[in-house]
């Protein structure tokens, strides 16, 4: 496989109920649950209720799933930034877009984001995952910076702390969030954006 994006299979049924985004949704799941590296071919025909051969209809590999899988997780963040909130105006303005709409992202793409947050770098389809990962902490580096450089951020904060500090808070969700009737998307992303751009004190 070439270091660019996957090919993207056609996902002709193998059985009836699983094309390759139900069958992917699946092999995510198990990724979680019992670790990429511990998750044999055999695991997951069995959790499908599937045979190695129909999967193998849809992808060559263990590793082509996890390759989807991420690329999935990471054009989504990376969609946010090149969107126009994220590329016009005020940094600050562009820095709250960017942290609003990772949260979304991160809530709509729950089960992958998890997976591209856990990954260990074992493999070289990982470390590239981890690689366009340090792309997108750059990024908000650089509207942290030219945030302060704007006046409306502490000049005295290192962009590069900030972010990860920032992102940390974000990226802490895969670990307690579960969507629950009553709650959404707007609320949680509303949530994060007032902790982290105003703070918890009341003003005075």
């Amino acid at each position: 496989m070439t270091s660019g994006q996957p090919q993207r299979r056609t996902g002709l049924p193998g059985r009836p109920g699983y094309d390759l985004d139900s069958l992917l949704a699946v092999a995510v799941r198990v990724f979680n649950e019992r670790g990429y590296d511990a998750t044999s071919m055999d695991t997951l025909a069995k959790s499908l209720g599937l045979t190695k051969s129909s999967i193998y209809h849809h992808v060559s590999s263990k590793e082509e799933l996890l390759d989807l899988a991420l690329n999935r997780a990471l054009s989504g963040l990376f969609a946010v930034t090149t969107e126009p909130g994220a590329t016009t105006g005020r940094y600050i303005d562009r820095l709250e877009h960017v942290v609003r709409r990772s949260v979304k992202v991160l809530v709509s793409e729950l089960p992958y984001v998890t997976l591209l947050l856990r990954l260990r770098g074992n493999s070289e389809i990982e470390r590239r995952a981890l690689a366009r990962r340090r792309e997108f902490d750059a990024f908000v580096a650089d509207l942290v910076a030219h945030a302060a450089a704007e006046g409306d951020l502490d000049a005295t904060v290192d962009p590069g702390l900030a972010s990860r500090l920032l992102f940390g808070m974000v990226n802490s969700l895969i670990e307690w969030y579960r969507p629950r009737p009553g709650h959404n998307a707007d609320d949680l992303a509303d949530t994060v954006v007032a902790v982290a751009f105003h703070g918890l004190r009341t003003s005075a």
